[in-house]
């Protein structure tokens, strides 16, 4: 079933209050769903079942490697040790969810830097989806550039997925405008073109499509890393991946001789800082469709390898505070895990 989502009123006045004095000139970033000019059968689709009502347990899906970046099997709950602001929690159940469904968000950067990049992106992504979703497994795909744009919302359907991700083109347009909700469905201008909305499209990939999902969930990013425009901070894209329970990983492409004048990714170290805080890593591949294709094989390793530990805070106040978790190996093992959790209720379904 299609699970469209928009940014809601509600919400948009809370962003309006919370950013004073700055909102009056600028709007708010909105996910523009392209997915209405699809087939009707869409509507067949069927969902993935999933358990709605939401405790105050907090879920993490970690890896664990060798010093070599190895995974390590065959890990039990008292190999680890587990701190939330300092003070030690108890493990209350621990499994390898190697067959889990997935919830996977798929975000490709379509501005003019990825113009000799996007058709192996094309080619090599949709070879991962096939290898990757499983029948329970979800995915959706959103392409980014002046705007923002839902290409396919979730689907289980590799053949949807990879139709819309053969569908996306390069977008150097002038921009500088987003809908504002209410606001009669026209774009506002709201300055210079814009060239490359990421933090925005992280933000509303967290926000509008997987902060509605249980179970695992990940977004995979194949960008420069290079942000121009957003109206959003790259420190609120982490929050909302943070608060969606979603691991980001990013697959820094480009052709640097082309973009850059062989300098480098400019937006390395923001890159690291989103796939760190969310339990994910940044993978360099460059122009490389062999480094595409590894990167690809090694993301769909990691999470199916996936070990998932459950605990009762022992702060038990959801006063919407960030709490720092810090999972530990005993056995002196790297373990790749998200660095915390926001204390946030959670309604019931």
């Amino acid at each position: 079933m299609l699970k469209a989502h928009s940014l809601s009123l509600a919400f948009a006045l809370a962003c309006f209050l919370a950013s004073a004095p700055f909102a009056v000139a600028q709007a708010l970033p909105t996910l523009q769903d392209h997915t209405h000019d699809q087939d009707q059968d869409q509507n067949q689709d069927q969902s993935v079942e999933t358990l709605k009502i939401r405790v105050n347990v907090v879920q993490l899906f970690f890896n664990v490697k060798d010093k070599k970046g190895g995974l390590i099997p065959d890990q039990s709950k008292d190999d680890f040790e587990l701190l939330e602001d300092g003070k030690p929690q108890t493990i209350k159940y621990f499994t390898a969810e190697s067959n889990l469904p997935l919830t996977l968000g798929i975000l490709i950067d379509t501005s003019g830097s990825q113009m000799r990049v996007l058709e192996m992106e094309k080619e090599v992504g949709g070879e991962f989806l096939t290898d990757i979703l499983r029948e329970k497994d979800e995915a959706f795909l959103i392409g980014f550039d002046v705007n923002v744009d839902l290409l396919q919302d979730f689907t289980n359907d590799v053949h949807r997925l990879k139709a819309a991700m053969n569908k996306t083109k390069i977008n150097t347009g002038g921009g500088g405008g987003v809908i504002i909700p209410g606001g009669g469905g026209n774009p506002v201008p709201t300055g210079p073109p814009r060239g490359t909305l990421l933090y925005d499209a992280v933000y509303l990939a967290a926000h509008d499509e997987l902060a509605h999902e249980v179970g695992r969930k990940a977004m995979i990013l194949l960008t420069d890393g290079e942000d121009q425009g957003s109206q959003l901070r790259i420190q609120e894209a982490i929050e909302a991946a943070q608060k969606s329970d979603s691991i980001c990983y990013v697959l820094m492409i480009a052709d640097r001789g082309f973009a850059y004048g062989g300098l480098g990714y400019t937006g390395n170290s923001d890159m690291k800082k989103l796939a760190n805080e969310t339990g994910g890593r940044v993978i360099d591949v460059g122009n490389k469709m062999d480094k595409l294709k590894e990167a690809f094989d090694q993301i769909a390793k990691e999470l199916r390898s996936q070990y998932n530990i459950g605990y009762t805070p022992t702060n038990n106040v959801q006063d919407g505070s960030f709490r720092k978790v810090e999972l530990h190996s005993k056995k002196g093992y790297k373990v790749q895990s998200r660095n915390g959790y926001y204390a946030v209720a959670h309604n019931k379904d």
